[in-house]
């Protein structure tokens, strides 16, 4: 884990497309977290939660929800990124989600960033991040997808 970059205010953004971030640390994906996922969601599909059925499944084992593994996107972002200096952030959505790859449970994932866009939008700073889900020992990744964030400055910043 290298640790997150760290911007002082939204302005200092601007200029950084093509930053790489990451990578973070890994994070263990255990069955009681697809369980809990699979609870709050109400999605008990077999692949999902149904250990012994699962085994003898298309992944030879559980896998994780696939919107569970794009959550913890949330969870990565902190250790990818940090902006400092506003005075409120909004989580605009995302564009361009794919999933590439099953996240098996008992594996660990990991996330790495990049920086794609930054631009000045009504009175913020917006920036879009792919955020790509790696998993240890595999071939391909997890997922990816392009997060879009909004800063607003601080009362009396200059962004």
């Amino acid at each position: 884990m290298s640790g997150p970059r760290i911007f002082a205010r939204p302005a200092d953004l601007l200029g950084s497309e093509g930053t790489r971030l990451g990578p973070t640390a890994w994070l263990a994906i255990e069955q009681d977290r697809v369980d809990a996922f699979a609870e709050v969601t109400g999605d008990h599909q077999w692949i999902h939660v149904d250990v012994e059925r699962a085994k003898a499944g298309p992944f030879g084992g559980t896998i994780a929800h696939g919107y569970l593994t794009v959550s913890l996107v949330n969870h990565f972002l902190p250790e990818l990124i940090e902006v400092r200096g506003f005075a409120h952030a909004v989580n605009v959505g995302a564009d361009r989600l794919r999933y590439l790859a099953p996240v098996r449970v008992g594996s660990r994932i990991r996330a790495t960033g990049e920086i794609l866009k930054v631009e000045e939008i009504k009175g913020a700073i917006q920036s879009t991040v792919r955020v790509t889900v790696e998993i240890e020992g595999g071939d391909r990744p997890a997922c990816m997808i392009d997060t879009i964030s909004r800063y607003y400055p601080e009362e009396g910043g200059a962004g």
